[in-house]
């Protein structure tokens, strides 16, 4: 089980009890989108939206929904920001902080399709949090732009099986001749 969740750039509180009834919609304003821009290292995060259906289980809250948003993201060679689109699902469960805690001798089995735990303590818990971590899980750290090639044959970066230098360049013009 995960830490409670600190403050975060898109607080959400909902309340445990009784639960919304229809869908919980956030929408990340302007500057949430700045802030979570600049936590996430991004040039920018230009739309967030995230429709979440909240059902009560036995001892949680299941939390699922899904997440879309707008982003210009930094091209892990060039370092120059492109625009990427993400639209992922959201699978979560919020678990009371005051639950029998596992002890050391217990064992846990995990499914493939077991969603992450979210603890919260009292009577509400930050969905906008939840939220923004799965942005920030979504986010591929080594996605590259459109000009990552030129990037990498400006640095002199060579592709695997590439040949570079002044032998290869000799061989590569008595093949075309």
């Amino acid at each position: 089980m995960s830490a409670p969740l600190p403050p975060s750039e898109l607080t959400r509180m909902v309340k445990a009890r009784p639960l919304p009834g229809g869908p919980v919609v956030i929408e990340a304003s302007e500057a949430e989108r700045a802030a979570l821009a600049a936590r996430f290292g991004l040039g920018a995060v230009e739309a967030l939206r995230a429709e979440i259906d909240l059902e009560q289980k036995p001892r949680a809250i299941r939390a699922r929904g899904r997440l879309r948003a707008a982003i210009m993201q930094p091209c892990a060679i060039s370092g120059e920001n492109f625009p990427v689109t993400i639209d992922e699902a959201i699978d979560l469960r919020f678990v009371e902080a005051n639950q029998r805690p596992v002890t050391e001798d217990e064992e846990i089995e995990l499914e493939a399709d077991d969603c992450d735990e979210i603890e919260f303590a009292g009577e509400m818990f930050d969905l906008g949090e939840a939220v923004a971590q799965s942005l920030g899980l979504a986010i591929d750290p080594y996605a590259e732009g459109p000009d990552a090639d030129a990037a990498r044959t400006a640095a002199g970066i060579v592709q695997e099986g590439e040949v570079r230098g002044p032998l290869a360049d000799l061989l590569a013009g008595l093949k075309k001749g």
